[in-house]
């Protein structure tokens, strides 16, 4: 039997898609009104969900004032009202786009010690949604 737990948190956070490999005009042109130089922000819906055994003396997968705590420490307090590209070490290099932030989010989260993470799904609007699972066996990035 394979039982999972979703929990879902928000958190509001800005940035900018530009590439320092593009020129303006190719940042421009790729990143459309994603590229203004001020930046903008979302209000991101982060789906987590784990699995693993039940515990017979609880009955739960996870205790979720744990999976909270983590989630708040891992990712809530390090990312919730920043500017993704200046505020967030991880993005100083990398274009913070939702794809990336979302296996970021992943990476922070893999580790926690009530479960196992089976995924993660990142809402940016409600038109734009990524989920990252994590890399299969074989996967460069494992």
């Amino acid at each position: 039997m394979r039982l999972e737990l979703t929990r879902r948190y928000a958190l509001a956070a800005s940035h900018r898609l530009h590439s320092p490999h593009l020129d303006d005009a190719e940042n421009e042109r790729i990143y459309g009104k994603c590229n203004n130089p001020y930046g903008h922000g979302h209000n991101y819906v982060v789906e987590v969900t784990v699995t693993g055994e039940i515990d017979t003396a609880t009955g739960m997968i996870a205790h979720l004032g744990d999976l909270d705590s983590y989630v708040a420490r891992e990712i809530i307090e390090p990312f919730d009202h920043m500017y993704l590209n200046k505020d967030v070490e991880a993005f100083r290099d990398r274009v913070p786009t939702t794809e990336n932030f979302c296996m970021e989010i992943f990476e922070r989260l893999k580790r926690f010690p009530g479960a196992r993470l089976v995924r993660i799904r990142l809402e940016e609007t409600g038109r734009n949604s990524f989920e990252y699972a994590g890399q299969r066996n074989g996967d460069e990035h494992d």
